[in-house]
């Protein structure tokens, strides 16, 4: 009896502590279990070159879509109808532009950090970047945030508080303090922004700075520049300065200007019309638009690299190659705040070779795309340039 009355939350201090954000995670998730990680410390330095995997999938931009994102991990068959990870040791890039346009993007992070740790513990492995959205808010460029991704971060911030609280009670430190910190040095106001979203506005810039709790937690997880095996992945797209830089000095620059541990990032590698997450070169839906000839000298001074991916520039067409298929482009608008397109994903199989995963047609008769849709309902295509063959997709 004596042991159990010393028993107290001041004699536990991480048992209660990992208690209470795993208490704020699937309260702000909207119920998601984050299982423990493979690797507790995240990896120093980033990771930028990947082997050959069996299978690999690519997927595009899902500005703030939860439903859409599910219907693309299961579209390419990697969730169940739990939406738990069953694609094995397959390898998932997601290009980036996860934050904008659509009012579910804490979830979607969240979302994509269990599937990250769920793939790895089978030898999976999910990859996820920064698109020019990423860079955008980390830099307090709101341009394109909806009322609703407001709104989501601001029951984040009641959630984050609550959290604090309850620590700061069982360690006896009162109950203020903290989250005021949270928000120092955040103007009051915003100059051509209405009253009512300040409140958000401020809790977005804390959470999303350099060093914010949410940046520093997903977003520095992130590449900005990824080889798995003979693909390069990046959002926008390389030039020769680029890649003269170098992919890893890329990703940890990045990396530690997310965490506060440096200032801004090159324009260069993140900002303006010519850098990795912006560009456009290779993205024109016209062929004859694209630089090939810039993007093929690109492709030989990367040892291996037969193909270039990406997304930024949505394809109305769906997902497309062009230059002899040394650029494919990925984004076909899927978000509602986008274009709302069908879900489509790359797959390159190594015995199948690069195919299009996308929805089942009955969905272009009106029909809403629809979670229960299996895998194998799907259709494949083979990749010749702007003109995909059907195949059917085994799954």
């Amino acid at each position: 009896m004596e042991s159990q009355a010393n028993l107290t939350c001041q004699n536990l201090p991480t048992i209660f502590s990992s208690f209470v954000d795993t208490f704020v995670d699937f309260s702000v998730s909207g119920g998601i279990f984050l299982p423990p990680p493979i690797t507790p410390k995240p990896q120093n330095p980033l990771q930028t070159i990947f082997p050959s995997p069996t299978r690999l999938i690519a997927i595009g931009d899902i500005h703030g879509d939860f439903q859409k994102s599910k219907e693309s991990f299961k579209l390419a068959g990697l969730i169940d109808d739990h939406d738990k990870w069953c694609g094995g040791s397959t390898t998932v890039v997601q290009i980036g532009d996860v934050l904008d346009r659509g009012g579910e993007e804490l979830k979607i992070l969240y979302f994509l950090e269990k599937l990250k740790r769920e793939a790895a513990k089978v030898n999976g492995n999910l990859i996820t970047m920064n698109g020019n959205h990423e860079i955008m808010n980390v830099d307090g460029d709101f341009r394109y945030v909806t009322k609703e991704g407001l709104k989501e971060f601001q029951d984040w911030a009641m959630w984050y508080s609550v959290g604090i609280d309850m620590k700061k009670l069982c360690n006896g430190l009162g109950e203020k303090g903290r989250f005021k910190d949270l928000l120092e040095g955040i103007p009051l106001e915003f100059r051509g922004v209405r009253p009512e979203y300040f409140e958000g506005i401020r809790i977005r810039i804390a959470a999303l700075r350099p060093k914010g709790p949410i940046s520093e937690r997903f977003l520095s997880k992130n590449q900005t520049v990824v080889v798995v095996g003979d693909s390069v992945f990046v959002h926008g797209g390389l030039l020769p300065k680029h890649v003269d830089y170098g992919f890893e000095n890329v990703n940890e620059e990045v990396r530690d200007w997310i965490c506060g541990l440096k200032g801004r990032v090159s324009r260069d590698l993140v900002r303006g019309k010519d850098s990795i997450v912006w560009l456009r070169r290779f993205s024109n839906e016209l062929a004859k638009d694209c630089d090939c000839s810039t993007l093929e000298h690109v492709l030989a001074t990367i040892p291996g690299a037969k193909r270039m991916i990406m997304g930024h520039t949505i394809q109305e067409s769906g997902i497309n190659g062009v230059c002899g298929n040394q650029a494919i482009r990925i984004d076909v608008g899927m978000s509602k705040g986008c274009t709302n397109g069908l879900p489509e994903v790359l797959e390159i199989d190594r015995y199948k070779g690069l195919r299009i995963l996308t929805s089942n047609p009955l969905y272009q008769n009106g029909k809403e795309p629809s979670l229960e849709a299996k895998p194998k309902d799907g259709l494949g295509f083979l990749l010749p340039e702007l003109g995909p063959k059907q195949v059917e997709v085994k799954a």
